[in-house]
């Protein structure tokens, strides 16, 4: 498969974990790749799962907020409270490990993108806040088959000029295939970059730059 000219953009959510994400960076750190963490902040306050993030901030890694709890998918719901405690109280718990950017991913489940994912409310929190809201558009499903899952990653990697994938340093054993799946991309001739495309950023810095009516339950 040649996939020359292909770019590639790698995020992991709901980790860390201790026995997946050190296995993670170090693939990532032995192919001289960076990628974006996105975490929840009911985890960034484990001291154990706190120095895992700090070891990907130090390799150079990015690190996101992906709500406080991940149970709530904010489209469904106009309680501006509830937009306040999931992203705000995530940002807290961050602190220091936060990107001056400030990324924030919305939780959705099974990797849907729709109006589940964000409210008025949690829209005008973020853009309030100056907030990048990082969508997505490659969910190769890793945690439901984690032996298999990179041949359907190299599919959508193929099937597109710029990916943004979500896979998730969970312990699910999904993770035991990423160097095949890295070295198998890269010798393909895909470009693995750090940056987000921009189509899968509709707000930068609190402005929003696209239509959300896709994304923003009550917009339309």
């Amino acid at each position: 498969m040649d996939l020359s000219g292909k770019r590639l953009t790698l995020s992991f959510d709901n980790g860390p974990f201790p026995d997946v994400t050190p296995g993670v960076l170090d693939a990532l750190r032995d192919r001289d790749l960076r990628a974006s963490f996105f975490v929840c902040g009911k985890d960034a306050t484990v001291p154990e799962r706190r120095d895992m993030m700090e070891r990907a901030r130090s390799e150079g890694h990015w690190l996101g907020n992906h709500t406080q709890t991940h149970t709530i998918e904010l489209g469904t719901t106009d309680d501006a409270n509830v937009a306040r405690d999931e992203i705000g109280k995530a940002q807290d718990a961050l602190g220091d490990l936060s990107e001056p950017e400030r990324w924030f991913r919305p939780y959705g489940g099974g990797g849907i993108l729709g109006t589940n994912l964000l409210s008025r409310p949690a829209l005008d929190y973020l853009c309030a806040g100056a907030f990048s809201v990082v969508l997505w558009n490659s969910v190769p499903r890793d945690w439901e088959a984690p032996d298999r899952w990179p041949e359907v990653a190299l599919e959508q990697t193929a099937g597109q000029d710029w990916t943004l994938m979500v896979v998730h340093d969970i312990p699910t054993g999904a993770m035991k295939a990423l160097p095949r799946f890295l070295d198998t991309a890269l010798e393909a001739g895909v470009e693995i970059v750090q940056e987000f495309p921009p189509d899968c950023v509709p707000v930068l810095r609190g402005s929003v730059e696209r239509s959300l009516n896709d994304v923003v339950a009550g917009l339309d």
